[in-house]
């Protein structure tokens, strides 16, 4: 077992606390698999009725999976242990969605990525005043994996293709207008609310008492521009519709789009189409799978990572580098099924 993740019973709760505070509790392949198999044994446990994730100390909720052993997987292995690292995390999302008994995900902090993976799939998701959400994937040249396309694909409004290309930070009152958050508390009310729901308490009576009003989501007063600009399904489309806006919110957004990974957009918005179209969060999954085998090994990953984590000069050299130059065969071979041996499979 690993201290890199802490289980622990209070009362009628299995609680699990991430505890890589140096890394903003970034998931590894050992954290993945130490939660996974917590989660089977709680899972025939009559004394535990609720499962709560939280993080243990330091700053943040997760800020993600591991970016370096994916870089290093890409560069050196062929993208074998990158892979596998991808396989046994989307088997806990996978898990954390169809989990039999309640889950509640403490947001308090930055919640990215893998944390984002392991917090939406919760029936109670718990945003603070400390919440920043996002899905930057697309900066560093890949996708929202870890069920982004799920979860993005059903916001209202076309929020979720905004965040997908965009990789839009959201505080903790804009989670709870998008609907990312189930509920707003203040973060001293945070060990209050995990000791009563320890102690039998009705999860959402507690919740529900403990919280307090969001402040006005800043995002709210831009929601008829995103509609409107990110409402398309091509990368194309939703740069020409910012690009003919010329106000300022468009132009900022334009900006950022600008420096993404032409090829990581043109995925993600693929990826978000198809999500909706699915019927079950496996199905989902197994698509990922396949996207995230597939772009582990193209160019932008690594020279992503580089730019944006490795050398910091934010100056990625995407390949290729307009949106123009990512064909539809290329897609198509991004999105094809792998060998009937390599596809990925629910625990």
């Amino acid at each position: 077992m690993t201290d890199e993740v802490l289980f622990r019973r209070e009362g009628v709760a299995g609680v699990i606390s991430l505890n890589r505070p140096k890394a903003i509790h970034a998931l590894t392949l050992t954290m993945c698999e130490a939660m996974s198999a917590q989660l089977t044994a709680w899972a025939t446990d009559d004394a535990v009725e609720v499962v709560l994730i939280d993080h243990a100390e330091g700053r943040g909720f997760c800020s993600g999976g591991d970016i370096n052993l994916l870089r290093h997987s890409a560069l050196n292995d062929g993208g074998v242990e990158g892979r596998r690292f991808f396989f046994e995390e989307y088997r806990l999302n996978h898990q954390l969605f169809t989990y039999d008994k309640p889950i509640v995900a403490f947001m308090d902090g930055i919640t990215m990525g893998g944390g984002v993976g392991i917090s939406q799939p919760a029936k109670y998701r718990v945003a603070t005043e400390n919440t920043r959400y996002a899905m930057p994937e697309t900066g560093i040249g890949l996708f929202p994996d870890v069920g982004g396309g799920w979860y993005l694909s059903r916001l209202d409004g076309r929020v979720g293709q905004f965040l997908a290309l965009t990789g839009a930070r959201f505080d903790g009152a804009e989670c709870l207008w998008a609907g990312l958050s189930t509920h707003y508390l203040p973060s001293e009310a945070l060990a209050e609310a995990k000791s009563r729901i320890a102690a039998g308490d009705e999860i959402g009576g507690v919740l529900a008492a403990l919280s307090v009003k969001a402040p006005e989501p800043k995002v709210a007063a831009n929601a008829g521009a995103i509609r409107k600009h990110f409402v398309f399904d091509t990368l194309e489309q939703v740069l020409a519709s910012l690009e003919s806006d010329g106000g300022e919110w468009a132009v900022k957004e334009l900006a950022s789009l600008r420096t993404k990974s032409p090829q990581a957009c043109k995925v993600s918005l693929r990826q978000l189409e198809a999500s909706l179209g699915l019927e079950t969060f496996a199905q989902n999954m197994a698509m990922e799978y396949r996207l995230g085998a597939r772009v582990l090994v193209l160019p932008d990953f690594a020279e992503g990572v580089r730019a944006v984590i490795v050398d910091k000069d934010q100056n990625p050299q995407w390949n290729p580098a307009t949106p123009e130059g990512v064909t539809e065969e290329m897609l198509d071979a991004i999105f094809a099924p792998l060998s009937p041996e390599e596809e990925w499979k629910p625990l």
